[in-house]
């Protein structure tokens, strides 16, 4: 799973990405464009059930799983028509699964902002203007033909269906709608018609608001606000902060930014935590366990998986040779202490192939090789 960094230059996104990924790999300077060429990191999802699970039963070794960021460069206005390399960068973000859009909140008047003045509310619409004009122009260069085509009687049953798809889409382009949540209404088999032409607007889209250190003790508020404005996923971050505090524990960040703040008690501390999580459930993936003295681990799975879909997450072989899976809710697992202990209690149950996988589920898969 990939997920993109977008938005505006100097709103400090390489800084952001480097807190990701724990490193300095993304060129984090004071003015616009020091990124060209993506970058990449692969960053742990760390769900404390993981944790939770490897102490009870004692592992040697614990897995978790993993999204991979991509580091895009800054967009500005007519970067559909190929502004300061808009083409090239727009390409970048038609190859990744979601979008973190970065705002800027922080007010610093020596990171000078390309539109003078911070307003995260116009950088929105200058982005997603920018993600509809590209994709409109994906539509312009195809829908013509292909409608002609199916009203001759020349299309098949696909390609009537695209042509509705398509238009749908491009009405709300028109309209100034992101399209994301026509993709919400699709069938997998309409998807997967669409799916060749990655549209940027029908991508999830998670929109990180940049905060500075003053602003900390105030992020709930701040969420709260800009999710009423964009009606979408707001998660609140500080890149600033996160980056000085990258070898810290998640622990000693928290006591780190009390005591930063001067505040005795903060509802939630925003952490990077909370941006990799919701980038994980907006994708539509969910993960079970697998649990044991050699290792525990997080496996990913779509939302709406069987159980043989699921173990194909472990190998192709376990969803072929599939027979039967013994399941156990994480919940139940932890008050019995034991998977033997949760068996006797009748806890545990063995499901077919045709049962839907539930996040949080913990599993042993039955299978033929």
């Amino acid at each position: 799973m990939k997920i993109g960094i977008v938005g505006m230059p100097n709103i400090w996104k390489s800084t952001l990405f480097n807190a990701l990924t724990k490193s300095y790999a993304a060129p984090a300077e004071n003015f616009p464009f020091c990124t060209i060429n993506p970058n990449v990191g692969i960053v742990d999802v760390k769900d404390p059930r993981v944790d939770a699970l490897s102490e009870m039963s004692h592992t040697q070794k614990k897995v978790y799983s993993s999204i991979e960021f991509v580091d895009i460069a800054g967009l500005v206005k007519w970067a559909s028509k190929g502004e300061w390399l808009g083409n090239k960068f727009l390409s970048h973000i038609r190859e990744v699964d979601a979008i973190v859009q970065v705002l800027r909140y922080f007010k610093d008047s020596d990171v000078v902002h390309v539109e003078w003045g911070v307003d995260p509310m116009r950088d929105v619409e200058i982005i997603n203007t920018e993600l509809i004009f590209a994709d409109l122009e994906v539509i312009e260069r195809i829908l013509p033909n292909l409608a002609k085509k199916t009203k001759m009687g020349k299309g098949n049953k696909d390609e009537v269906r695209l042509v509705e798809i398509l238009s749908e889409i491009q009405q709300a382009l028109i309209q100034g709608k992101i399209a994301h949540n026509i993709k919400d209404k699709l069938t997998k088999d309409d998807e997967k018609l669409i799916k060749s032409y990655n549209f940027l607007t029908t991508k999830p889209i998670i929109y990180a608001i940049n905060i500075g250190q003053d602003d900390i003790p105030y992020a709930h508020e701040i969420q709260n606000e800009f999710m009423v404005k964009l009606q979408a996923p707001v998660c609140i971050v500080c890149a600033k902060l996160e980056s000085e505090m990258m070898d810290m524990g998640d622990t000693e960040k928290d006591e780190f930014i009390r005591e930063l703040v001067s505040v005795d008690k903060v509802a939630h501390i925003p952490t990077l935590n909370d941006l990799i999580k919701l980038g994980f459930e907006k994708v539509g993936l969910m993960y079970y366990f697998t649990t044991g003295e050699k290792e525990t681990r997080s496996w990913t799975t779509p939302i709406g998986s069987t159980a043989p879909q699921a173990a194909a997450a472990i190998h192709t072989d376990f969803e072929k040779g599939f027979i039967k899976a013994e399941v156990v809710k994480y919940d139940d697992l932890m008050v019995s202490g034991s998977w033997v202990k949760a068996k006797e209690k009748g806890l545990v149950k063995l499901e077919g192939k045709e049962y839907i996988v539930q996040d949080g589920d913990c599993i042993i898969f039955k299978f033929n090789v």
